[in-house]
C-alpha cells in the first residue's frame, strides 16, 4: 500500500478515529507522526527492556512521574495492554527505535520477528496528546504532523538501578498573552506530563540554544511570544540508552501510539498489569 505522507491526507486522518488509525498504522498505511491525531484520545510513548530490568525501570517511572507518566504495563512476555485498547504494541506505533548497548542501530515499522517472550513493556503518556486541543484553541503555531523540539535540561531525574540522567522537555512558543490558558489547559491531561515546567529563559534550565535540539525540528520564537517547556517522556528513552542494555526498543520520537483512553483520564481509568 502506498504511504500517506502529504499534508492534504494528514488533514484527513484527523478526523479519523482512535481504532482505524491504529489499524491503518498497522497495515503500514500511515507512517508518520502523530501530534494532532485522534483528538480526544491519550497517545503513549512505548518503553520495552528486558525483563530482569524491569523493577528497576517500573520504579524508575513511579518515581519521576512528569517525565514518566505511567499508564499501563503488559502482562509478562505478551505485546497487548488491554487496559489501553485493543492494541498490539509490535505493530501500532508508525515507527520504533531499536537500540543494542546504548546506540540507536535502526528504525523499524513493526517489532513482530524482534519480539521476546521475556520482554516488559511499558506505556508513557505523551505530549502529544494535547497537540490536537491546543490547535483547536489557536494556541500553539507548531504544525500537526511535525516533530516539536525537544532538549535535554540540568534538572535531574531521580535514578534508578541503570536508569538516570537529565529530564528531557518539549518546548512549543506561546504568546505572552497566552501562556496562563495554555497552562490551565495543558494541566487537565495529567497523564500527558500536565503543565508546563518551566516558561521563560531557556538557560535557566540548562538549554543554551533553542535553535539547536537534541530531538526534533527547531522552531524560532517570534515576537511577543515565550519558549514554554513541559516535561517529556523521550526522557525515558535518554536513560534507557544510558543505560547501555544489550537490547531495548521505544517507539520514535514524534510516532506515538494512540490508546482508546480518554485524554484527560483521572488515575483510575489505568490498569497497570
Amino acid at each position: 500500500m502506498a504511504r500517506l505522507t502529504t499534508s492534504p491526507i494528514f488533514e484527513d486522518l484527523r478526523l479519523v478515529d482512535a481504532d482505524r488509525l491504529r489499524r491503518l498504522v498497522r497495515m503500514g498505511v500511515y507512517e508518520g507522526h502523530t501530534g494532532g491525531l485522534a483528538n480526544g484520545k491519550l497517545q503513549a510513548n512505548i518503553v520495552i527492556v528486558p525483563r530482569s530490568f524491569a523493577s528497576d525501570f517500573h520504579q524508575f517511572c513511579i518515581r519521576n512521574p512528569k517525565p514518566c507518566p505511567l499508564v499501563g504495563v503488559n502482562r509478562a512476555g505478551s505485546p497487548l495492554i488491554p487496559a489501553l485498547g485493543d492494541i498490539d504494541i509490535r505493530t501500532d506505533a508508525p515507527q520504533y527505535n531499536i537500540y543494542h548497548f546504548g546506540e540507536l542501530t535502526r528504525r523499524r515499522t513493526d517489532i513482530i520477528d524482534l519480539w521476546q517472550d521475556d520482554f516488559a513493556a511499558f506505556a508513557l503518556g505523551s505530549s502529544l496528546t494535547v497537540e490536537a486541543a491546543l490547535a483547536e484553541k489557536k494556541l500553539s503555531r507548531i504544525g500537526c504532523g511535525k516533530a516539536s523540539p525537544k532538549f535535554r535540561t540540568r534538572i535531574q531525574t531521580d535514578r534508578v538501578g541503570p536508569f538516570g540522567g537529565e529530564m528531557v522537555v518539549s518546548m512549543r512558543p506561546i504568546s505572552r498573552c497566552d501562556v496562563d490558558r495554555v497552562r490551565a489547559l495543558t494541566a487537565r491531561f495529567p497523564h500527558a506530563h500536565g503543565s508546563p515546567i518551566h516558561v521563560g529563559d531557556p538557560m535557566v534550565i540548562g538549554i543554551a540554544d533553542l535553535m539547536a535540539p537534541d530531538w526534533g525540528d527547531a522552531v524560532k520564537i517570534m515576537d511577543g511570544e515565550v519558549p514554554v517547556f513541559w516535561a517529556s517522556s523521550i526522557t525515558a528513552q535518554d536513560a534507557l540508552a544510558r543505560a547501555e542494555l544489550a537490547t531495548s526498543i521505544t517507539v520514535s520520537p514524534g510516532h506515538m501510539l494512540i490508546t482508546d483512553v480518554d485524554a484527560r483520564a483521572d488515575a483510575g481509568a489505568f490498569k497497570v498489569y
